[in-house]
C-alpha cells in the first residue's frame, strides 16, 4: 500500500509541475472559463485529463513492452535520459525567454468543449515520451510494478495531476493574469531543475547497474 501512495504522489506532482508553465492547454482552459464560464472551462480541463490518461496509458504500455525485453532495458534507461535532457534544456530555454505569453481566441460551446479538450492534448506528442521516462524511472526506482493496480494509479495520477492545474488555471488565473510573466519564468527554472535531476539519477542507475 506504501508504495501505491508514493506512486501516486510522484506521479501526481510531476504532472503537476509538467502542467504549471502557461502554454496551449491550461491558457486555453483560463480563455474558454473568462470567456463561456467556469464550468465550460471545467468541461474542457475534463477533456485534457481524458486524453492525458489514455495517452499514460500508452506510456506504460511501450515501457512494459521494452522492460520484459531483457536486452533493451539499457536502450529503455538511454531514451529516458535523452527525454530528460530534452525537457530539462527545453524548460531553461523557456525561462530564459522574456516575452508575454497571451491568451489566444478560442470559440467553443459547452457542447463541444470536452472534446476540444481531448483534440488539444492529443495534439501533444511530448506527453507519450515524459510519461514513458517516468515510468522508466518509477520502475528503477521500485516505486511500480506492471500490474493492475501499479498501472491505474499511474495513470490516475497523471489524469488528476493534470487536471488539479487546470482547475487552478480555470478559477483563479484572473488573480494571476498580472503575475503570468515571472510565474512561468519561475516555474519553468524548477522543472528544468527537476528534468536535470532525473536524468542524472538516471545516469547513476546506469553507470551502477
Amino acid at each position: 500500500m506504501t508504495h501505491i501512495l508514493i506512486l501516486f504522489f510522484a506521479t501526481f506532482s510531476a504532472a503537476f509541475m509538467a502542467t504549471v508553465p502557461p502554454g496551449l492547454l491550461n491558457m486555453n482552459a483560463a480563455k474558454i472559463s473568462v470567456e463561456k464560464g467556469k464550468l465550460n472551462g471545467v468541461i474542457f480541463s475534463l477533456g485534457v485529463s481524458s486524453m492525458i490518461i489514455v495517452q499514460a496509458y500508452i506510456a506504460v504500455f511501450i515501457s512494459k513492452f521494452l522492460y520484459r525485453n531483457p536486452e533493451v532495458i539499457d536502450i529503455l534507461l538511454k531514451i529516458a535520459i535523452a527525454i530528460f535532457a530534452f525537457f530539462a534544456i527545453y524548460f531553461f530555454i523557456v525561462a530564459k525567454r522574456k516575452k508575454e505569453k497571451k491568451l489566444k481566441k478560442v470559440n467553443l460551446s459547452k457542447k463541444n468543449s470536452f472534446f476540444k479538450g481531448v483534440l488539444l492534448a492529443a495534439l501533444n506528442l511530448l506527453t507519450i515520451p515524459y510519461y514513458s521516462g517516468l515510468n522508466a524511472m518509477w520502475n528503477e526506482a521500485g516505486w511500480i510494478k506492471f500490474e493492475a493496480q501499479d498501472i491505474t494509479t499511474f495513470v490516475v495520477a497523471a489524469g488528476t495531476g493534470t487536471f488539479a492545474v487546470l482547475y487552478l488555471y480555470t478559477f483563479y488565473f484572473d488573480k494571476l493574469e498580472t503575475k503570468t510573466n515571472r510565474f512561468s519564468k519561475n516555474s519553468n527554472y524548477i522543472l528544468s531543475a527537476l528534468m536535470l535531476l532525473l536524468l542524472i539519477i538516471t545516469l547513476m542507475r546506469i553507470l551502477y547497474r
